[in-house]
């Protein structure tokens, strides 16, 4: 390790892989995705003293949890908010994925809740993704509002967020994570259930101890000092002309607008154990799910977050960042679920984890309005020194996985 080169974003300048995944400890906290609408300092995934991430201990403390006991607490919730007089009592978001598919599944037929199934529109749908969107509602039977976001608005700020986060799925995550309590206050609904928890990700341990989303996460005042794309909030109005109408679906709650109406946010993989594999099978059998008609580019499966064209270009832009590219994101989940070897997924981030996303390429250059130097030239400036070197004219990694275990 050379301390003397520079590592961005705060992250360790030591490159360290976690001793059971494929992680490194270069990958931010799952729910800085959403936090980091207000600045604050990055905060990495923990690892232990014996080299073990915690979506590992995750993974292992699902071994060792009562799942009958916590069946009961969730028939026990579902017990308590049913209604029986034609009304909602639960919001569902989703696209009609592998793990929305199960949790209103699941809510439905399993507990005899009501769900409303709600969508925040990809991006650009791809045709495999709104096959199984109209598949999840018309053969799941799932009532479902479609919200699709001012096109023109949305376009800016996911440019804004490449431009000066590269993170150009920022605006689509905000408007995920907002749209079921959004939904909730309007239907008055008590409760929002996502599927899996972001802690089998990456998030802190504890968080799994619990069912229910922190407050802060769908609470929040104080709008003006938000950030989105990069930019303030006052900024986005006063510099791009834009109204607090036009943003108000990515931002959080009002507290004051909720008028103190229950809103719980809970995660279905709390009660049921989670598996993404496991929830890919149950999505076929339940509604005739369809995976990708081709490889997934910059991975090796063929079922994991495939609804919106702009997808690859997310996972692209973490391996810029933090060198952690789909591969190793996929490959350590199947890890944890004893689906593969970490061998096997030290051979796979080595075979597919730098590939860059050519399909739908010129359609997200399109979208996002910039020329193809524009968009790697951009992308180049956002390459920690710390992890990346410049061999020959081309980008290498510094420490990647495949080197580093040797």
């Amino acid at each position: 390790m050379n301390n003397n080169v520079e590592a961005y974003y705060g992250l360790p300048k030591e490159v360290k892989y976690c001793k059971h995944c494929v992680i490194s400890n270069q990958r931010p906290s799952s729910s800085l995705e959403f936090r980091h609408t207000v600045k604050s300092k990055k905060h990495t995934i923990n690892f232990d003293e014996e080299g073990i991430c915690d979506a590992c201990r995750v993974s292992e403390l699902k071994e060792k949890i009562d799942w009958k006991k916590r069946e009961k607490e969730l028939k026990r919730l579902c017990d308590k908010y049913r209604r029986t007089e034609g009304r909602y009592d639960c919001i569902v978001p989703g696209s009609g994925g592998k793990d929305s598919t199960m949790a209103a599944w699941l809510l439905k037929y399993k507990y005899n809740m009501n769900p409303l199934t709600v969508t925040w529109a990809p991006h650009l749908f791809t045709p495999y993704g709104w096959r199984n969107f109209r598949a999840w509602t018309q053969k799941g039977g799932f009532d479902n509002i479609l919200f699709t976001p001012n096109g023109k608005v949305h376009r800016l700020l996911t440019r804004l967020a490449f431009v000066n986060l590269l993170h150009p799925f920022q605006p689509f995550i905000l408007g995920q994570k907002n749209i079921g309590a959004k939904f909730a206050l309007k239907y008055d609904v008590p409760l929002v259930f996502y599927g899996e928890n972001e802690a089998e990700y990456g998030n802190p341990k504890k968080d799994v101890l619990s069912s229910l989303r922190e407050k802060k996460f769908h609470l929040h005042g104080d709008y003006m000092n938000l950030f989105l794309g990069g930019v303030q909030v006052r900024e986005l109005i006063k510099k791009y002309g834009l109204t607090m109408t036009d943003l108000d679906p990515y931002l959080p709650l009002d507290p004051d607008s909720a008028n103190n109406k229950e809103i719980n946010v809970h995660y279905v993989g709390y009660y049921e154990k989670w598996d993404p594999q496991e929830a890919y099978y149950f999505a076929v059998e339940k509604i005739g799910f369809q995976p990708n008609d081709q490889r997934t580019e910059g991975t090796y499966s063929k079922y994991n977050s495939i609804d919106d064209k702009t997808d690859p270009y997310h996972y692209w832009t973490t391996l810029i960042k933090f060198g952690i590219g789909r591969a190793t994101y996929d490959a350590s989940q199947e890890i944890r679920n004893k689906k593969i070897t970490r061998d096997e997924g030290i051979a796979l981030v080595k075979k597919f984890d730098s590939e860059f996303p050519k399909r739908y390429f010129k359609e997200f250059l399109e979208y996002l309005d910039m020329s193809k130097d524009e968009f790697f030239e951009t992308a180049d400036k956002f390459r920690s020194p710390h992890l990346w070197k410049k061999e020959k004219g081309e980008w290498k990694l510094r420490h990647p996985i495949w080197e580093t275990e040797k």
